[in-house]
């Protein structure tokens, strides 16, 4: 099975008193890289665009390092990555600072004349976000949606995290209504209840009732009290995190966890029960990727 995630890979800044650390991580690629660590016998590439210099190349070798396939990504002779920086407070609560208006990812899958899509044409399952589409061209998005829609009609299968950054988007009209499409266009639905609230007003209870509604396979990320499961709309008993440093890519890693399991052909209970344990590991450490 050949699995394509897409969006955009950043240098990481982790602030830590007057000092920094510098690494690398996205939303996705987060993902990607838990994914591949939790089912190694999948074929797991990334997809996004690059520039030619230093820090570019430092995110390449990143990702392969970590056995994600770099392939598909498109290099930009004149682009460069987007930064970022990560500060937590006492609580583990985490704040980004964005340098990311002139990343190279936002010009990905642009062909000469029309949006090119065709690098995804052999995989059998492709993995985004919210952020993926956020930084994209409008018609660029538009394009990808469509696009989607046939490589579905073929047989591939897709997987959304509407993962939701306001500050990405023209406005909120905008971001629920490009998402009502990729929730209809999905497979397996991975949404978080705080993002969903944000974006919609919803109460959590009808952020559920909605996604339960939908009828996709797939979880409703609530944090420590666990995932609800969108197939049966039952939740679990999960034990909260023993140690909170740092929750970046608790969602991500989830993310990563539950595919690894599904596309393996376990159970939903068994799924839940991994994205759950992986995010509790991975918000106990300081930064976005565990050591390996």
């Amino acid at each position: 099975m050949k699995v394509a995630a897409i969006g955009e890979a950043m240098i990481e800044l982790s602030i830590d008193g007057d000092s920094a650390s510098v690494g690398v991580a996205g939303d996705t690629l987060n993902t990607a890289i838990y994914l591949k660590r939790c089912a190694p016998d999948l074929h797991v590439d990334y997809v996004t665009r690059l520039g030619v210099e230093p820090f570019s190349n430092k995110i390449a070798d990143f990702i392969a390092a970590q056995g994600v396939g770099t392939a598909a990504i498109e290099r930009d002779p004149d682009g460069t990555p987007g930064l970022y920086a990560i500060t937590t407070d006492a609580e583990g609560e985490r704040s980004f600072t964005y340098w990311r208006d002139a990343a190279a990812a936002r010009s990905v899958f642009m062909g000469d004349d029309a949006p090119d899509f065709s690098g995804l044409a052999g995989y059998d399952v492709l993995y985004l976000s919210g952020i993926s589409l956020a930084i994209l061209p409008h018609a660029t998005r538009l394009a990808l949606i469509e696009w989607l829609a046939e490589f579905r009609g073929g047989g591939g299968r897709v997987v959304y995290d509407s993962n939701y950054r306001p500050r990405l988007w023209e406005d909120a009209a905008t971001a629920r209504a490009v998402n009502a499409q990729l929730w209809a266009l999905s497979d397996i639905a991975l949404p978080s209840i705080d993002d969903e609230q944000a974006m919609t007003g919803e109460t959590g209870e009808e952020v559920a009732q909605r996604f339960v509604a939908i009828g996709r396979t797939g979880a409703l990320k609530r944090g420590p009290v666990g995932p609800l499961c969108l197939q049966t709309g039952t939740s679990g008993q999960y034990a909260a995190a023993t140690r909170v440093v740092d929750t970046t890519a608790a969602g991500d890693s989830f993310n990563g966890a539950y595919l690894g399991a599904v596309l393996t052909g376990q159970d939903q209970a068994t799924a839940l029960r991994a994205g759950h344990d992986l995010a509790a590991r991975v918000i106990g450490h300081k930064g976005a990727i565990l050591p390996a």
